[in-house]
């Protein structure tokens, strides 16, 4: 079966254990709070300052006041919602991600080997780099967002993006060796990027939205470790002279 396929597959088995619900509904909920929070308290100053550039201001002076209006608010929801994925994805990554990656090398992957370094410092600093990417990515990309289509694809590229950068190191550090890891990013970037993808758009469901930062992370983990299973033909000793 098809490795994307078949992590997709896992992942919405893996739904059927209660322990692991608890991982996915952790960040959810976190995402749930932020969201309210921020639209409580940040929406109404964020569509203020929107009003206050173009495109708004020029739809303003035609008479489109409603479409603005409709325009501002539109922008401070998607600004919103991408702050709480933000959020989500490094409560993922950095607390739930080790939980997932423990249990499952313990029961679907033990033959996998552990060769990599399990260094909680390192995929801390490579959630918060990538979160901080995301951002200025998202910032700079703005003025794009005016030409017809973008402001539908460019969220979805960005967020593929940031689940592939977030996600795929973390699912592997512990378990492959450095020359692993690199054979690993040059060879399966693209499909790693579509697990993303796949992941960007289910973020986009109203309600399964909330539960995509943890689901990405747990279908990241299956991609990791099967790849790693099938590259090493089964083997687990003898990675790179090293033995277990």
């Amino acid at each position: 079966m098809n490795l994307l396929v078949l992590s997709l597959w896992r992942t919405l088995a893996n739904l059927r254990d209660g322990k692991i619900w608890l991982y996915v509904l952790t960040p959810a909920l976190c995402s749930l709070a932020l969201s309210l929070g921020l639209a409580v308290w940040l929406l109404g100053w964020l569509v203020e300052r929107l009003m206050e550039y173009p495109p708004m201001t020029l739809l303003v002076g035609w008479g489109l006041i409603w479409l603005a209006n409709f325009l501002a608010y539109l922008g401070g929801w998607m600004a919103i919602f991408a702050l709480a994925y933000l959020a989500a994805s490094l409560v993922a990554a950095i607390a739930i991600m080790p939980l997932m990656l423990n249990r499952l090398a313990a029961t679907e992957y033990r033959d996998v080997a552990a060769m990599g370094r399990d260094s909680f410092v390192a995929a801390t600093v490579n959630s918060l780099l990538a979160a901080f990417l995301f951002a200025q990515a998202w910032l700079l990309t703005i003025p794009l967002w005016l030409i017809p289509g973008m402001s539908l694809l460019l969220p979805l590229l960005l967020m593929a993006w940031l689940n592939r950068r977030t996600f795929a190191y973390d699912a592997l550090s512990m378990h492959a060796s450095d020359g692993e890891w690199r054979a690993f990013r040059q060879s399966q970037g693209t499909p790693l990027f579509m697990l993303g993808l796949c992941m960007a758009l289910l973020a986009h469901l109203p309600f399964i939205g909330l539960l995509v930062p943890a689901l990405a992370a747990l279908s990241f983990v299956h991609y990791g470790l099967e790849s790693l299973r099938r590259s090493r033909g089964g083997a687990i000793v003898s990675i790179e002279g090293e033995h277990v």
